[in-house]
């Protein structure tokens, strides 16, 4: 059977680019094992050792989630779509409609309609206009609480529009500062914000746009030990995160104070937006039951991002979340919807409630909150052991004329803003197909942003037998510090 895989940006990298691949096969299995044996690159990427489709790759045939189906046994007819849905991460037949506010939030209702002053009516206006939402709607609002985990690219539109649109108490989560890479797409701060912690910064401009909504803000990372006590002042919580540990958190936190998700992710020109409530649909396990290895998958801050794209899944997110706190229209629980910036194209995909979901299914096995960083490969325990060498030993070496090969296995991109001369560009991801390129004799130096890929990768080659290989402690960014602060950072 003649089959169509669809390949979503962050693996074409392993298809030379290709975004759409004809295979053949009879059922799903055969069609992506034909596809690993084109492409050698996705091997890993989609099959475990034992050949089984891994758990952080979602598959769907046409737009149903193969796992609900015949997993890699279902059968495909000529002129079917395979669809690889990575890990980043009501209204048609199937969809559940979304419970009312009244029925979202434990705290109890007003005892009665307080009018809306007249500055009030003037500022709101053109949404009092609209019958969905009324003075009664904007009430709603106007005693809603919101949490952003995230004050970055998806959380700026999401607080500035729900700023405008008068929600009473936004919460910001985060702990980083401005910096100037952010401005490109993170369009709640400006250039006299660089260095100002973001949830500071955000607070001043929000105040600014609608003085009356109250912010709270919580800065520093969310833990196991502060999500309860965080998120269950919010009656919505919105995932703006950049990282698996604190999304697999999110989630389960949510689960476990019975609260929805309005999620959005985001990479190069592609973005994925869905609705999460375990009450009434899917979680973030039922999509996503693992996460991917360490590494394995780019972040933005690796593959690049568009500045608009967040804008648009942020818009979607905000879009999302007055719904549901207006109680109006379908929400996207059960769908996903995603978009392409290049083609400009939307898809919706169905998302089921998984039965065996260790959280939210019929009989979940876990019941609080764990480790997330070790749950994600992450943290101490797992980070890469091994030699290492300093960028002032390294420039020692070099000037020398000690025989050290530097390869760097950041993204094309990213060696393009800058790099060490002499360095061999090898991505991370290729490194396993391109091991003829390099010999078992040499001295090699990993190099990458800030030494955590590069450690990976060195790990990896002394496993291959380069017994010699070493990373760069702390990567380019060590390096500018630390040798020569004449080349860019980024």
């Amino acid at each position: 059977m003649s089959v169509q895989v669809e390949i979503p940006t962050a693996l074409r990298s392993f298809t030379e680019g290709a975004s759409r691949v004809g295979v053949e096969g009879a059922t799903v299995g055969e069609a992506l094992g034909a596809l690993a044996r084109r492409f050698g690159g996705l091997q890993r990427h989609l099959f475990t050792e034992d050949g089984k489709l891994r758990s952080f790759v979602s598959v769907y045939l046409n737009d149903e989630d193969v796992r609900y189906l015949g997993r890699e046994s279902t059968p495909v007819r000529n002129g079917d779509t395979l669809r690889i849905i990575p890990s980043i991460a009501g209204g048609t037949p199937g969809a559940v409609a979304y419970p009312s506010l009244s029925r979202l939030s434990r705290a109890p209702p007003p005892t009665g309609p307080r009018p809306l002053s007249r500055e009030q009516l003037k500022r709101y206006s053109r949404q009092l206009l609209l019958p969905e939402v009324g003075t009664a709607g904007q009430r709603k609002l106007l005693g809603a609480k919101v949490l952003l985990v995230g004050a970055g690219g998806l959380g700026s539109p999401v607080a500035l529009y729900l700023a405008a649109a008068g929600v009473g108490k936004l919460g910001l989560v985060d702990f980083d500062q401005v910096d100037e890479s952010n401005l490109q797409r993170q369009i709640l701060y400006t250039t006299s914000d660089v260095g100002t912690p973001k949830v500071e910064a955000a607070e001043r401009r929000l105040q600014a746009l609608n003085p009356e909504v109250s912010i709270v803000r919580h800065e520093g990372r969310l833990t196991s030990a502060s999500a309860f006590e965080v998120l269950s002042g919010y009656d919505v919580i919105v995932d703006g995160t950049d990282n698996f540990p604190t999304r697999y958190l999110v989630n389960d936190a949510a689960v476990l104070l019975r609260k929805p998700v309005v999620y959005g992710s985001i990479y190069r020109f592609e973005g994925q937006v869905t609705v999460f409530d375990a009450r009434a649909g899917p979680c973030y396990r039922c999509l996503y039951p693992e996460p991917p290895p360490p590494g394995l998958v780019p972040s933005c801050a690796e593959g690049g991002v568009l500045g608009v794209l967040p804008g648009i899944i942020g818009s979607l997110q905000a879009m999302e979340t007055l719904k549901l706190l207006l109680g109006q229209g379908d929400t996207l629980l059960g769908r996903l919807v995603l978009f392409d910036g290049l083609a400009l194209s939307f898809r919706e995909l169905k998302v089921r409630k998984d039965p065996q979901c260790p959280i939210c299914g019929e009989h979940p096995t876990q019941t609080k909150l764990i480790d997330y960083e070790a749950f994600c490969g992450l943290g101490e325990a797992a980070a890469p052991k091994g030699p290492e060498i300093s960028p002032v030993e390294l420039k020692e070496k070099l000037d020398q004329g000690a025989a050290v090969v530097l390869v760097d296995v950041r993204e094309p991109g990213e060696f393009e803003i800058t790099h060490l001369p002499g360095s061999k560009l090898i991505p991370r991801a290729a490194l396993p197909d391109r091991l003829g390129e390099l010999s078992t004799a040499d001295d090699l130096v990993l190099v990458c942003k800030v030494g955590a890929r590069s450690a990976q990768a060195a790990e990896f080659l002394r496993s291959m037998g380069f017994a010699k290989a070493r990373n760069l402690r702390g990567g380019i960014d060590a390096w500018v510090r630390e040798v020569d602060p004449s080349l860019p950072n980024y």
